[in-house]
């Protein structure tokens, strides 16, 4: 029972002599705390120096796109004369479908239904696929705008009569009643369109444009 107890005693005095072990928590706070006195903070060296602030206040007044200065409107800049004419067709063609876009909100039509419900009642019996390049969109989009078209009543299918599985779509009386309403609305857009331009000035943007669009086609 002795060698017993010495033995359980010498185990535990052999517990108790091994040093404890630091926390991690407390280990990581003093290397932090260590790093952090080796290493301060770099001062901005305008708060050091008053008159380097200045200078750089300065310059921001002297030069104000350093100081984020907004583009210019439309017209203005390179968004007017001074522009490339790619990026001056791209501007005017947003600006005519949000202004188109207001237009039509009333109604509750769409400028993409818009553009297919004028191609269909210029060229009655095209297919999905043709619609989808007179119209220029995509063939999905298309494709909804057909089937939203079909369910409200505005537009029915036909089978071709030679391809039989290629449809055909045309305008119902519903649809030109639609279409109808749309232009007036749109009329307003098409008279800012044209205000200032003469009957021969018009005639020639409008060839412009045509040929613009055939050359870079075909090109």
């Amino acid at each position: 029972m002795r060698k017993i107890a010495a033995s359980g005693k010498s185990r535990r005095d052999k517990k108790s002599s091994k040093t404890p072990k630091p926390r991690r928590g407390k280990k990581s706070v003093a290397i932090r705390k260590n790093l952090s006195q080796k290493n301060p903070a770099k001062k901005n060296p305008a708060q050091k120096n008053p008159a380097r602030k200045n200078r750089a206040r300065k310059n921001l007044a002297q030069h104000p796109a350093l100081a984020g200065r907004r583009p210019p409107p439309p017209g203005h800049g390179k968004r007017g004369e001074s522009g490339y004419l790619g990026y001056l067709l791209r501007q005017a063609q947003a600006a005519a479908r949000l202004a188109m876009e207001r237009a039509l909100a009333e109604l509750g039509v769409t400028p993409p239904q818009f553009v297919v419900l004028t191609m269909l009642k210029a060229y009655p019996g095209l297919s999905g696929a043709d619609l989808a390049r007179v119209a220029l969109l995509t063939p999905q989009t298309v494709g909804v705008i057909i089937r939203n078209l079909e369910r409200a009543g505005s537009i029915r299918k036909t089978p071709h009569p030679v391809h039989g599985r290629v449809l055909m779509w045309s305008l119902t009386r519903n649809g030109l009643a639609l279409l109808g309403q749309c232009r007036r609305h749109v009329l307003a857009l098409e008279r800012r369109l044209a205000a200032g331009l003469t009957v021969k000035t018009q005639t020639t943007v409008r060839r412009w444009l045509a040929r613009l669009a055939m050359d870079l086609t075909e090109g």
